[in-house]
């Protein structure tokens, strides 16, 4: 794998029934003004969503000069890296409908898992809670609405539909049923005429290219090797360990485990409050490069500005992992990496 490009073909390569046109230009033009529609997007692994969410967006954004996108699919996020559900305000059309591209979310949660089926009760909480913020910023009563703008909301939710999935579902679109306009399933379709993704695959890219933000546009990063290069040579930000606490989001740790635990991961970086304890905002991620515990310091890789990384307050550790690929460049060795391991002839 040694270019950062995600895969993907361009848009005239991509399949777009007749109805699925029909029903974004529904949702966008046999509404009223206000109060702009809602639609969710729900329906199970390879029917659409994503294709179907992104021209309904460029769509949207045709009458209307920004929308709303709730994303609640941790797995497979639309503007963020895997992890987080989150709410994006997007101005701009999406030239090409195969191309993901990342975005920095308004409000956001980590999750930190690729699947809600850990812990949905928590899931369903931040969920909720970016829905309530939307329609506390964005969505108003009539008496309320002068003078404010409001925005049109399309809901993304994740391919898992069956058991528990389906479960989730059912009362994810309770809690919208009394403002949700329009409920869209793609429906299955040939599965040839879909692009097919590798998941993995796109989670990793994802990542890589979240961490490529370290680094100014121009630098000439252009593969997994130089991205390796420059990530184990750039210097970390050093974080006091007497201001930062620390949440193991699906698993318990033992407290003299906790910076064994943290080293060499992904973190969350998050501000918590006492209002906020239970539903942290989240502003990024960032590596754990190395901790000192002599000098009480943690050092940390991120893209996220030393301005709002000042506020952050609470790393949150989940189950998202430095891709692999990052740490096995040929030429490279790396010190979270043995080759010093028992081989299966010796068990």
């Amino acid at each position: 794998m040694a270019s950062m490009l995600e895969p993907g073909s361009s848009t005239s390569n991509i399949y777009l029934p007749e109805e699925w046109s029909e029903a974004a230009d529904s949702i966008a033009y046999d509404s009223v003004t206000s109060p702009p529609p809602l639609s969710l997007i729900c329906g199970a692994k390879n029917s659409g969503k994503t294709t179907l969410s992104r021209h309904l967006l460029n769509v949207l954004l045709q009458r209307y000069v920004k929308v709303a996108y709730l994303d609640t699919d941790v797995g497979q996020p639309e503007f963020t890296v895997p992890g987080f559900v989150s709410l994006t305000v997007v101005d701009k059309i999406t030239p090409d409908l195969a191309i993901p591209c990342l975005k920095t979310p308004e409000r956001c949660f980590y999750f930190g898992d690729v699947s809600s089926k850990r812990n949905p009760t928590s899931y369903l909480k931040y969920i909720c809670a970016l829905y309530d913020y939307y329609r506390e910023q964005y969505r108003f009563d009539e008496s309320e609405s002068a003078g404010r703008t409001e925005l049109p909301l399309v809901v993304n939710t994740p391919g898992w539909v069956k058991g528990i999935g389906y479960e989730i579902l059912v009362d994810m679109l309770r809690y919208f049923s009394y403002s949700c306009d329009q409920v869209c399933s793609p429906g299955l379709l040939n599965r040839s005429v879909l692009v097919q993704k590798d998941a993995r695959l796109l989670r990793d890219l994802r990542i890589i290219a979240y961490f490529r933000q370290c680094f100014p546009s121009d630098m000439p990063i252009t593969t997994i090797k130089e991205l390796a290069y420059a990530l184990a040579s750039h210097s970390p930000y050093e974080v006091p360990i007497s201001i930062i606490k620390i949440r193991h989001l699906h698993c318990q740790v033992p407290s003299t485990e906790t910076y064994y635990s943290l080293n060499a991961t992904i973190v969350g970086l998050a501000v918590s409050s006492e209002e906020s304890e239970d539903l942290p905002w989240c502003v990024g991620l960032g590596i754990v490069r190395g901790i000192d515990t002599l000098k009480g310091v943690l050092y940390v890789i991120t893209p996220v500005l030393p301005s709002t990384l000042e506020k952050v307050n609470l790393f949150l550790q989940g189950f998202i992992q430095i891709p692999t690929c990052l740490l096995q460049v040929t030429g490279c060795r790396s010190p979270y990496v043995t080759s010093n391991v028992l081989s299966d002839r010796f068990y």
